[in-house]
This record gives structure tokens, C-alpha cells and sequence, in this order.
């Protein structure tokens, strides 16, 4: 019986309006950004395009730093450290001092790619004997134990001295000058800071340091950090050995000594960053380039190239063909992951081998399209033996292009403060295992193994796309995402970012545990939900969860036309913005 008390017209607006919402399909209006007339009707905004320099950051604070340090004579290097410093202040919560840090560099006048990993190692007075005799089965996320030596500062030199052509006092100088005068934090960044305190509260220095009279500063309120403003400035008058051998690293060893840990100033004053060569797998002809273990970016290679064997293009974005296919190809290469991937100096299979077109058809023999994957088995090791974070990207007018990223591991990482420094030591300790025998199995003075990965693209020998997508075990799957975005289902460089993404969870880990359930498919909304039942037909499982689908930053050198395209991660606060 009609409601008496609407009026007719009312009555009609209601039936009308909901005739019409039961019309819509269950994803169709969440899936699309706004009512924009041109590209996917997922994509939040067009590329950002500028003809001489491009920066894209996940905070848009850092990419203008990136960019005023560019117009000051500076080139994408220089850039590249003056917004990573800005970020460990404005985004505590992904990167700063403490962590380590990882960076792809197109150096135009070279006309190559470098790669430099400035991870870490492990405290050498720490042994495996010591956690087992102490009854620990794995590591801890949090405390003194898991702390391992920060190199991003080491990466900041080492990547200066290189190719940098501004002065560290002149490229600091900005992040210097926000520490010391205030910053509005952003929204996603206060979120995650909220999160943060409570589980880091009780670790000595982090309250007095981190906090505003012991909670997380609020959307929009201004954070200042004298202390790291301190230690900025030290850094930029004095160079590297002031943090690896002076009064800091005294510091972070008498601290660590004090509170249980066992990171020493003798293991800070022995770190030593390492110039790498970038790995590479050509995906229909474009050149995917990533790093080489301790990271995880070989594993996006696997990816690729199980997922060529098949024509992805023809089974259309978001069909189930299509996420049945890539999820079954990153269960297989991350059973590799868990295997093989370690520090190089500990690995016992060949880099080449597990990137190899051979080795990947025998993986894809595993792939049965009608059926997900409880558990997968790793490669034959004897055919293989051989012999929250923070992404951004720069790019200059004479061609050279950074891909970085840079890390606290978990969030603001162990909660280990060291008085008066104003930074977070990481937690990236906790990423080895505690199963003896293993190539990543915890060893005195080792790197554990890492989840940043920056990545890049190059096509017949020229600078493409440097890009990448923070997120812990999602990079590699990113990676791959928004490759297949790229190059089979014809995406822009922003639309490539915005498109609905997968993230799988529970595969085998280097920390040591093992798939035997298949693992969880997290879907992002936008995917038809008769692909839903499709899948879980197939056998996978299904869940819906907010945040763990990473962030990403891309610039691309448009191939004719010689000029910038820039783009930001939607989910996060994030900009591009070139000039």
C-alpha cells in the first residue's frame, strides 16, 4: 500500500529512482572515477604531459621539491634525493633515514641503465644459534631484533656522487626547511600515522619523537621534526661518513646497546651500498627491466613471462581468463620467490635461469585454466643452480630518467627511535627465516630478503616508462598489472594506473611458510561480479578489503614526440607535475 504521506510526484521520483539504481550493474557506477569524456571510465584524470622535466611522487609536497630542484639547475638524480628526503618527513609512515632504499637510473649521456641496491645487512654480533637458543621461530615485526643496518643515506651518496650535479647542502635544504617550519599532513598519511602509534608505543624515543603529545598529528595539522631537521643538516654539511661513522651511528649503536638490540656502530661503519645490473625478460617487445635478488622484482619477470605464453589481449581486461591466468602464473613464481630469492652471495640457482623463456614454459605446463591452485611446487633447484614504502620517479631535460623506491618496511618500521635523531629505525630483519639451511636464512651481516622493487621499460634500446608500485608482497603483482595494462590491453599511462587491480595473498614466503590452500584473491571494485562467481567456480577465494593494492608512479618518454607523461596513484595523496 502507498505510503499516504509522499505526495504523488514524490511516490514517482521514488519508484523511478529505484527502478533505476536496480538497473545499474553491481559494480558499473563504483567502478568509474568521474563523467570524463575521453579514456576508460575508470580513470580518475589524463596524463600529466610538460615538454622539459617530470616528477611524480606520492606526496605533492615532494614533487614540487623534486621539480623547483630541477629548475635550480639540478638534474632527475639530484631531484630524486631532495623528494625522498622530503618524504621521510611527510610520509613517516612508508620510508625515511632508517630504511633502505633502491633505485633504476637512465643515464642519457651513458645511454644505460644502472642499477643500485643500497640495502642493508644484518647486525654481525647476532647469531642464528642466539634466536634459536632463546626459543624465537621466526623474527619479531617490532622491537630492537629485526633491525638491520639503514642504507637509503649510503643510496643518496652513492647515487650523487654518480651523476648528481647540485650541492647535498642545496638539495637537502628544502626537506631541512620543512622540518623545521611545519608541513599539513595529508589524509591517507595521517590515516596510517593513527594506525601506527599504538603498536609502536612503547619502544623508547618513539612517543617523544613521532608523536604530538602522544597521538598521531591530524589531516591537515602541521608536524614539524626538529630533531630530523638536525640530522638532515648534518648530513648535508658533513656527507655520508656523518651518519655511518660519526656522532649518529654512536647514536643508533649506544641506543640499540641500551634497549636489547644488537646493531652496533662497527655495523654501521662497515655498510657499503652495491651497483647492481639490472634484469630484464622482453614481454611482446618491450623490455622489462627490475632488479636483481635480495629484492622480489625477478619475480614480475616469472609473471611476465608465464602470462606471454597466452594471448591476455583476446581474453579482454577483467574477464576471468584473464585474473584466473595472472593468478596462477604469480602462485607459481612466488613459490620460486620463497625458494630461491635471497641475499646473491647466499643463493644457490642462477638469476638467468629463473628469468629464462625455457624455464617459464615448463612453469606455465602447470597452469590449468579450468582450476585454481591449491598449492604449487617450486622449480627443480638442480635445473636452476648455476655457477609501506615509498615509490617515486623523475625525470630531467637532458633525458635522465630515477626510478626509486624507499622503505621502512613495516610502515614506520620497528618503532626503534634513537634519541634526538627524529627518524625510525626499520624492521626489514624480520623478512628472514629461522629455518636453518635456507638462502635466506638469517646469517650475521647478511641483507634479508627484500619486497621494494623500482622498475623501468625500455623499447629497441631507448628510455620508456620508469615506474612502480610500493605494497609489500603486491609489487611484483603490480608490476606485472600494469605491463599487461600497458602492452596487451592498450591503457594510457594513467588509465594503466587507475584500472581495478588483484591481490593475492597466502603464497609460500621466504620467512618460510608454505600454500596449501590456494591462497585469498582480494578483487578491488570494478569487476563484474558474474567474473566473481566465474572464479569461485574455478576454485579461488574470494574477499573485498580496503588498502592492499599499492600505490604506483609513472613517467613515460613519449616515443614521437619526445615529451613527459606523468601519473599518480589515485588511492594515495599523491602527484605528478612536470614543468
Amino acid at each position: 500500500m502507498p505510503d499516504a504521506s509522499i505526495p504523488r510526484g514524490g511516490r514517482l521520483r521514488s519508484i523511478l529512482a529505484v527502478l533505476l539504481i536496480s538497473a545499474i550493474p553491481p559494480n558499473g557506477p563504483a567502478a568509474m572515477a568521474a563523467d570524463r569524456v575521453t579514456g576508460k571510465d575508470f580513470a580518475t584524470r589524463s596524463e600529466v604531459i610538460a615538454p622539459n622535466a617530470m616528477a611524480a611522487t606520492s606526496h605533492p609536497l615532494a614533487t614540487q621539491i623534486a621539480l623547483d630542484t630541477m629548475r635550480k639547475g639540478g638534474n632527475a638524480i639530484d631531484a630524486a634525493i631532495a623528494a625522498n628526503a622530503a618524504l621521510g618527513l611527510m610520509e613517516p609512515t612508508g620510508n625515511g633515514l632508517g630504511g633502505d632504499l633502491f633505485a633504476i637510473v637512465w643515464d642519457a649521456k651513458g645511454k644505460e641503465l644502472h642499477g643500485l641496491n643500497a640495502s642493508g645487512r644484518s647486525p654481525r654480533s647476532l647469531t642464528l644459534d642466539w634466536f634459536q637458543e632463546q626459543g624465537y621461530e621466526s623474527i619479531p615485526p617490532y622491537g630492537p631484533l629485526p633491525v638491520s643496518v639503514p642504507g637509503a643515506v649510503d643510496g643518496w651518496f652513492e647515487l650523487h656522487g654518480r651523476f648528481g650535479k647540485l650541492p647535498m647542502t642545496e638539495i637537502l635544504a628544502p626537506a631541512i626547511k620543512y622540518a623545521r617550519n611545519g608541513h599539513p599532513v595529508h589524509e591517507t598519511i595521517a590515516h596510517y600515522w593513527d594506525l601506527s602509534v599504538e603498536r609502536r608505543a612503547e619502544y623508547p624515543g618513539y612517543i617523544e619523537q613521532m608523536t604530538i603529545d602522544g597521538r598521531a598529528p591530524e589531516k591537515g595539522e602541521l608536524w614539524k621534526n626538529l630533531n630530523l631537521a638536525n640530522t638532515l643538516e648534518t648530513i648535508a654539511n658533513e656527507g655520508r661518513d656523518a651518519f655511518y661513522k660519526g656522532d649518529i651511528a654512536r647514536t643508533i649503536g649506544e641506543y640499540m646497546q641500551a634497549n636489547g638490540g644488537f646493531l652496533s656502530y662497527e655495523d654501521m661503519a662497515a655498510h657499503r651500498s652495491e651497483w647492481v645490473e639490472p634484469r630484464s625478460t622482453n614481454y611482446r617487445g618491450f623490455d622489462v627491466w627490475e632488479l636483481p635478488p635480495n629484492g622480489q622484482g625477478i619475480a614480475a619477470l616469472q609473471i611476465l613471462n608465464i602470462l606471454e605464453q597466452h594471448d591476455v589481449g583476446a581474453m579482454g581486461f577483467g574477464s576471468a581468463d584473464h585474473i584466473h591466468l595472472f593468478l596462477e602464473a604469480k602462485k607459481l613464481a612466488f613459490e620460486d620467490r620463497a625458494r630461491f630469492y635471497a641475499d646473491p652471495a647466499f643463493m644457490d640457482v642462477s638469476i638467468e635461469k629463473l628469468i629464462s623463456k625455457e624455464y617459464a614454459k615448463t612453469r606455465n605446463a602447470l597452469v590449468d585454466m579450468g582450476k585454481a591452485a591449491r598449492k604449487f611446487p617450486h622449480g627443480d633447484p638442480e635445473a636452476l643452480r648455476e655457477g609501506d614504502t615509498i615509490y617515486l620517479t623523475t625525470a630531467d631535460s637532458e633525458g635522465n630518467m630515477v626510478s626509486l623506491i624507499q622503505s621502512n618496511y613495516r610502515g614506520m618500521g620497528s618503532g626503534m627511535t634513537p634519541p634526538g635523531l627524529g627518524f625510525v629505525l626499520q624492521d626489514r630483519g624480520e623478512l628472514f627465516t629461522l629455518e636453518p639451511g635456507q638462502p635466506n636464512s638469517y646469517a650475521p651481516g647478511k641483507r634479508p630478503f627484500h619486497t621494494i622493487i623500482p622498475a623501468f621499460i625500455t623499447r629497441d634500446d631507448k628510455p620508456f616508462i620508469s615506474f612502480g608500485l610500493m605494497g609489500g608482497g603486491m609489487q611484483p603483482q603490480g608490476h606485472a598489472q600494469i605491463v599487461m595494462n600497458l602492452v596487451d590491453f592498450g591503457m594510457g599511462l594513467q588509465e594503466a594506473g587507475d584500472a581495478p587491480r588483484v591481490h593475492h595473498s597466502g603464497s609460500s614466503e621466504p620467512t618460510g611458510s608454505s600454500m596449501e590452500d590456494g591462497g585469498i584473491v582480494n578483487l578491488e571494485t570494478g569487476f563484474e561480479y558474474e567474473v566473481v562467481r566465474e572464479l569461485m567456480a574455478r576454485g579461488h577465494r574470494i574477499q573485498f578489503s580496503r588498502g592492499p593494492f599499492g600505490g604506483y608512479q609513472a613517467i613515460m618518454k613519449h616515443p614521437e614526440h619526445g615529451t613527459w607523461f606523468g601519473a599518480s596513484e589515485s588511492r594515495k595523496d599523491g602527484q605528478a607535475a612536470g614543468f
